[in-house]
């Protein structure tokens, strides 16, 4: 069963649409210098090969502005431009054709200047993004509220009001928290108030482990209550690995299916074979085939055929032989060495069989 999506303005960004019954659209950032466009490049066209589909940028000075023009033109997918404190970077963003720009209402407060930024992204039909960050909001709501979900959700609101009383609702908003529940609160309000997409992710939430834990609790939680049009994990590290992650997450509830799921058991004392292994040789060889399918790989066949009934096909091991399954049926038993090589055949067959039909 999947998760019913909450109803929400659609915004388009670039050829992609976010918002209303659209698909949740996989996002992350680039940690390249940007003024390096060769690199930049390069890391943006490894991230959309994992299946990242809008990529940010950091827009520090003047010369990551001169960049992005460049980088808009050669990128495989729309670019969004991340500017903190100046803003005449998002004017020169804007210029650049930038697809989106992301502005911090804790950091960029002239009314003037932001009026300025509105009336050139209403001209050229660019969304900005309402980037609500716990750890930089502004002095009077942090004084009055402290570090609360309600403090954000006015530090959204005043510019949300701003950006609609002067003629601008193409918005998306996020509040991002260093914290678990502090999102989930934050977004659960943010639901109720704003019409507009909601960007999930938790900020500064670390290394991939912890990082993926941590996001993982969290936006898990809002992803099942129908909350949520675009999603980044942040992770310290190379930034495909994020991607990866909200693929994975994405999947786990119904939300992404062009992917092999490799389910395993957690090991006992039955085990018959080097599980682990052939676990880890599975999910390097289905790694890079976007097509769904559920991929069993059981340590006995005891259990293993009823264990895994929902799964596509799948293995069992055993004492030096084992089954082959599919939707939770034995088709054949055979050596255990043979086991991973007629695994990986049956795999094949289902991909070539799901390309063709996709072709026509």
């Amino acid at each position: 069963m999947n998760t019913i999506r909450q109803n929400t303005k659609k915004v388009f960004v670039k050829n992609i649409q976010i918002g209303g019954n659209n698909n949740v659209i996989i996002q992350s950032m680039t940690n390249t210098k940007t003024h390096d466009v060769e690199k930049t490049l390069e890391q943006i066209n490894r991230m959309v090969k994992a299946g990242c589909q809008l990529v940010r940028v950091a827009v520090l000075d003047d010369t990551d502005a001169q960049a992005l023009k460049e980088i808009v033109e050669k990128s495989p997918c729309p670019i969004i431009a991340d500017i903190h404190f100046n803003p005449y970077l998002a004017i020169k963003a804007l210029h650049a054709n930038v697809a989106k720009i992301r502005l911090n209402p804790g950091n960029i407060k002239d009314e003037n200047q932001l009026k300025e930024i509105i009336k050139l992204a209403n001209e050229k039909n660019v969304p900005i993004r309402v980037g609500v960050n716990s750890g930089s909001l502004p002095d009077d709501l942090m004084k009055k509220y402290g570090v609360t979900a309600e403090a954000m959700i006015l530090a959204a609101k005043r510019y949300v009001n701003l950006f609609e009383s002067n003629g601008f609702n193409n918005i998306v908003v996020s509040l991002k928290a260093t914290n678990a529940l502090l999102t989930i609160q934050a977004y659960k309000l943010a639901a109720k108030e704003f019409k507009y997409p909601l960007h999930l992710g938790i900020t500064e939430s670390g290394s991939i482990f912890n990082g993926t834990i941590k996001s993982c609790a969290g936006l898990g939680v809002l992803l099942y209550e129908g909350i949520g049009n675009t999603i980044r994990i942040s992770l310290t590290g190379d930034p495909v690995e994020e991607v990866k992650v909200c693929k994975k997450l994405l999947n786990s509830f119904g939300l992404f299916q062009n992917m092999v799921d490799v389910i395993s058991c957690p090991t006992c004392g039955r085990l018959q074979f080097d599980l682990e292994s052939v676990v880890k040789e599975i999910e390097e060889y289905t790694k890079k085939m976007d097509f769904p399918l559920k991929v069993a790989i059981l340590g006995c066949a005891v259990n293993g055929p009823g264990e895994a009934k929902e799964a596509d096909i799948g293995i069992a091991g055993g004492k030096g032989t084992g089954i082959i399954f599919e939707n939770g049926k034995i088709i054949k038993s055979v050596k255990e060495e043979l086991l991973v090589p007629e695994l990986k055949k049956i795999i094949d067959k289902k991909h070539k069989e799901f390309m063709e039909n996709k072709k026509g």
